[in-house]
């Protein structure tokens, strides 16, 4: 018989899913940032906010599933998950400081970018694989804090096919709204023309996701 209590609990796993990955800046802005400062296409750019929006839902998803077959406390397991989000925080932080120093040393002796038909860039040299992997492992750090009291509930009815559903409707909302807001973020940069500032493109994208780390670090967002 199905569980009357489970369409509620899938309309709040969509509403925090949508809520906390808008209130997040860490869940768009580095995408943003990077896919600017590198001249990303928009389908590469979603393509790795979509990797890393599911190496960031499934992450949780394992520890929380790993603490219930456990039998860990609700407390135990946010503990755990606000551990994560501090050292993802820091990770975010020293992200961006390093590519942020990496690309004032790029300004600095005069790399440019390598434009191609259609207005297009990308940068010389282009260490597209180390980007990524970094931004992954930093989202694989990210916790998803309140996807584990969700979970709780069904876990304690043993209704695993309740578990999977929240689960599963709480990733898309996560997952989708940060490549909605990726999307609507660089068609709205597609219409600003900086070109002056384009020759410091990749340290104010270092800069500006430093300062989303630090966000999280001072409010908790």
């Amino acid at each position: 018989m199905p569980d009357p209590a489970l369409p509620i609990l899938l309309g709040t796993a969509v509403t925090i899913g949508v809520t906390h990955t808008l209130i997040g800046p860490d869940h768009y802005v580095p995408f943003i940032a990077i896919a600017r400062a590198r001249g990303w296409t928009v389908r590469r750019a979603l393509t790795v906010t979509l990797l890393c929006g599911l190496g960031h839902v499934l992450s949780s998803v394992v520890i929380g599933a790993l603490g219930i077959a456990a039998g860990s406390a609700l407390g135990r397991l946010e503990a755990i998950e606000s551990a994560r989000g501090n050292l993802a925080s820091w990770a975010l932080i020293g992200f961006g400081c390093l590519y942020g120093v990496w690309g004032l040393w790029r300004a600095r002796r005069g790399h440019g970018h390598r434009h191609l038909p259609g207005g297009g860039h990308v940068a010389d040299g282009d260490a597209r694989s180390v980007t990524f992997w970094t931004l992954f492992i930093v989202f694989v750090l990210g916790p998803c804090e309140p996807l584990i009291p969700i979970l709780m509930f069904p876990a304690t009815q043993h209704d695993w096919h309740g578990v999977a559903l929240v689960t599963l409707a709480f990733g898309i909302a996560t997952i989708g709204t940060m490549a909605a807001v990726v999307l609507a973020g660089l068609r709205g940069l597609a219409l600003v023309r900086a070109h002056a500032l384009e020759r410091y493109a990749h340290a104010l994208a270092g800069g500006i996701i430093a300062t989303c780390g630090m966000a999280i670090r001072l409010f908790g967002i």
